[in-house]
């Protein structure tokens, strides 16, 4: 019996030799059981989120400038210290109400500009801080009421590649769904080639929570992928990737084989609040953390801030059809028309 499994070859790139129309296909339709997607979901769900949010990349919080986000429908605001450290809280001025993420930083100090109310990140006039981490690529803030779970400490935070040898980017993008339907795409990976023919091909998906734990799979409760993702022409990169749900709002695609092993996607969906008509929106940030020990990555790290944008922009290519099929799930559960 042979091997089929992606290796690392000497080049990252393969030609395929046939490329097969995306009508022609093999269907994955019979083996996208909607059952077996559902108790994933169940089961992510139920795992511990501890009332920890991620509320943005760590590099959209800068030096003297706030940062805002309503999460759970709770207005907070974020921003850096004097010591560049982290501070989060309600977004709203204790004194009248003022909305904080248009007010000004001076020296560390987020200053009120309808009063001049002065705030540093600790406890002020029935303002408090919330509890806040940062993991070297998001951050995440923790709202107890909003969650109402046992608060953990620390947020449930993947395994990545180490930031010295790796390239992030973080893509955002909002829709009208809930977070379970974000989490539903991303454990459903039979959708990936036929819906983004564009970005995948040859997708077989090896391996199920519903069936005995493969080799690869983390903890036994994985759907393990073999595909290639496209580049030029026919120009492909295959991988072995296994994807799992640490959190009841995070899903990771972890690469086991193949080029850039041991890189991650983390999708993290983060629920905002109703829009003008009542809808829930959600906010994907997805992580990218990529990583390989070919020499030449070296020089990828080096141009980290120009890849980041084309990395961005591949996300939301993605996430474009994804969000749709996300907000179509939704539409669906909430006339109780969805078929799963």
């Amino acid at each position: 019996m042979t091997d089929d499994r992606p290796r690392r070859g000497r080049y990252a790139l393969r030609l395929r030799p046939r490329p097969v129309p995306w009508e022609r296909q093999p269907p994955t339709w019979r083996q996208a059981r909607p059952g077996i997607v559902a108790d994933a979901l169940k089961r992510a769900q139920a795992r511990p989120g501890g009332n920890w949010y991620v509320l943005a990349a760590g590099r959209d919080i800068r030096p003297g400038r706030p940062f805002g986000r309503t999460v759970a429908g709770v207005e907070v605001v974020a921003w850096r210290g004097a010591d560049g450290r982290l501070r989060t809280g309600p977004g709203a001025c204790p004194h009248l109400g003022a909305p904080l993420k248009d007010s000004p930083v001076r020296r560390g100090t987020l200053i009120c500009r309808w009063h001049g109310l002065a705030l540093d990140g600790s406890g002020f006039a029935g303002w408090e801080p919330f509890p806040a981490y940062e993991d070297g690529v998001l951050v995440w803030v923790r709202l107890d009421r909003a969650g109402g779970e046992t608060p953990l400490e620390r947020p449930v935070v993947p395994a990545r590649p180490h930031p010295a040898g790796a390239v992030d980017a973080v893509y955002t993008g909002v829709g009208r769904c809930e977070p379970e339907d974000v989490v539903a795409n991303r454990l459903d990976p039979w959708h990936g080639a036929w819906l983004h023919p564009y970005s995948f091909v040859d997708l077989t998906v090896m391996q199920t929570p519903a069936t005995p734990a493969g080799e690869g799979t983390a903890d036994g409760d994985g759907f393990t992928v073999e595909v290639s993702f496209k580049v030029a022409g026919r120009a492909t990169v295959p991988v072995r990737a296994v994807f799992t749900a640490p959190g009841p709002r995070t899903v990771v695609m972890r690469i086991v084989e193949g080029e850039g092993q041991g890189s991650v996607v983390e999708t993290h969906a983060t629920p905002l609040g109703p829009d003008a008509a009542g809808r829930p929106r959600t906010a994907v940030i997805e992580a990218v953390v990529a990583a390989s020990d070919r020499p030449g990555f070296a020089v990828a790290r080096a141009a980290a801030p120009v890849l980041r944008p084309l990395i961005r922009a591949a996300a939301g290519r993605l996430w474009r059809d994804d969000l749709a099929y996300a907000e179509r799930r939704w539409a669906l559960r909430s006339t109780g028309a969805f078929p799963g």
